[in-house]
């Protein structure tokens, strides 16, 4: 969300002492000294009001009071520094029930007990609630501007009246025994209950509940198809080397503004493989020499010029040349700024192989098997593990890659052409060729598992 954000004023107050928030959260980096804000109904001017939110140790913290004090705030032990995954958070509050009943925390499922500050048996009302006619209830930011919230939301329901358990909005998965969204639960949302989808493009705030509690859109909020039952790979924040990056636009942009010595930028994706076949495409912004491809996870340290070539385990192209097996060999690779590569790699028969704007290098054949037609080299493979790398070939130069790993966009500009992998998840500018697959949980499952 970044900057955007959503709002709502409402025009009757209802129940203030029972309610239920239910949000699926993706948080793209570490908090660092700051909060980031889910929710929250605040006086203008004051820290006082309803506000959910990551602290600033990547802790969940609730505040439920007239005033910041302590005493009217949950904090919990445990810190949720997962960049790559998504978190169900429920919060369910009932001021009738006895002592720490009165509010009850689920993550993932499983109900939180342990805080490092624990006032829940002072709950009595929401102060400045969602339900109240005088403060706007803002999703993704605080209500100054401040502490704005840099991931993703998925089904976000408020109820208003009820205090639920988690298992009204999850359930696991009997395949993976992972928990995930239950797309429609059984909830009655009172007079100003919300269930937000995200699932209208052109109508981020649109709310599902049948109560027509809409939110209104403030600045741009990109839908991506990341979601809690399918997460796609992006670049890694916490795995870089020596520097990281700057990431934007969901963690799919890699921008390395900064030049001069020590400013050596490598990253890798968050999602690695040991079979199947992948694609993914990237759009240099400009003509800066770098380097792109895969690279296996027990990497060693880059060369002198910050990337993995040296590694046995890297494979990709730079400019003017390829990279196979940690080695650069000559590659005729000319481009221009904006056009857009496609990767495409087997690693069943270990074979790799790239476009620009749809056209292999050597003349390429990824559907070629074992013959390997155009490959640009042979892919070590065993029990190695590989992820998607990124890196600026020169220190001194600015460089930013757009990546689309099947969620439809290059920064925020949504691909033209809408070509689909053969099951049909994920979205690329160019073909995607037969047996290839997005980087994604989906995907990789049905590859990996089969």
């Amino acid at each position: 969300m970044a900057s955007a954000y959503l709002s709502r004023s409402i025009t009757s107050s209802t129940n203030n002492t029972k309610f239920t928030i239910s949000v699926w959260v993706k948080k793209l980096k570490q908090v660092s000294s700051s909060y980031q804000n889910i929710i929250n109904s605040r006086q203008s001017g004051t820290t006082s009001g309803l506000g959910l939110w990551f602290g600033d140790n990547d802790e969940i913290f609730y505040n439920f009071g007239t005033s910041s004090s302590a005493s009217s705030a949950c904090q919990t032990n445990a810190k949720y520094r997962d960049n790559s995954a998504w978190y169900h958070i429920v919060l369910a509050g009932d001021a009738s029930q006895s002592g720490t009943d009165k509010l009850k925390f689920y993550v993932n499922g499983e109900q939180i007990t342990s805080f490092q500050t624990d006032n829940r048996s002072s709950f009595t009302t929401i102060a400045y609630d969602i339900g109240d006619t005088t403060y706007p209830t803002i999703i993704g930011r605080k209500h100054d501007g401040t502490y704005q919230f840099d991931g993703s939301m998925a089904h976000f329901h408020f109820v208003d009246g009820t205090a639920y358990q988690a298992s009204t909005f999850g359930e696991t998965d009997t395949t993976t025994g992972i928990w995930k969204p239950k797309t429609a639960p059984s909830v009655t949302y009172g007079n100003n209950g919300f269930f937000l989808r995200f699932d209208n493009s052109g109508n981020m705030g649109l709310d599902s509940s049948g109560q027509s509690n809409n939110f209104t859109t403030n600045g741009t909020i990109i839908q991506n198809k990341d979601t809690p039952s399918n997460v796609f790979a992006t670049i890694n924040p916490l795995d870089y080397s020596p520097n990281p990056a700057t990431l934007e636009n969901t963690n799919t942009t890699y921008n390395k503004s900064s030049t001069g010595s020590g400013h050596n930028a490598t990253m890798t994706g968050t999602l690695g493989v040991t079979k199947g076949k992948y694609y993914f495409e990237f759009k240099p912004t400009n003509t800066s020499a770098f380097v792109a491809g895969i690279v296996r996870t027990n990497h060693g340290l880059p060369n002198s010029e910050g990337y993995y070539a040296t590694d046995a385990g890297s494979y990709g192209i730079t400019n003017g040349s390829k990279i196979v097996g940690g080695s650069e060999q000559s590659q005729t690779v000319s481009y221009s700024a904006n056009d857009i590569f496609g990767m495409a790699y087997d690693l069943d028969n270990g074979k790799f192989y790239v476009h620009i704007n749809g056209t292999y290098l050597n003349s390429g054949d990824p559907t070629s098997g074992s013959t390997g037609t155009g490959s640009l080299g042979n892919i070590s493979l065993g029990s190695n593990i590989y992820v998607p790398v990124v890196s600026n070939a020169n220190y001194d130069q600015t460089n930013v890659m757009h990546f689309n790993f099947g969620n439809g966009y290059f920064g925020t500009t949504a691909v033209t052409s809408a070509q689909n992998p053969d099951d049909g998840i994920g979205i690329f500018e160019y073909d995607v060729p037969a047996g290839y697959r997005a980087l994604c949980t989906k995907s990789i499952n049905a590859q990996e598992y089969s």
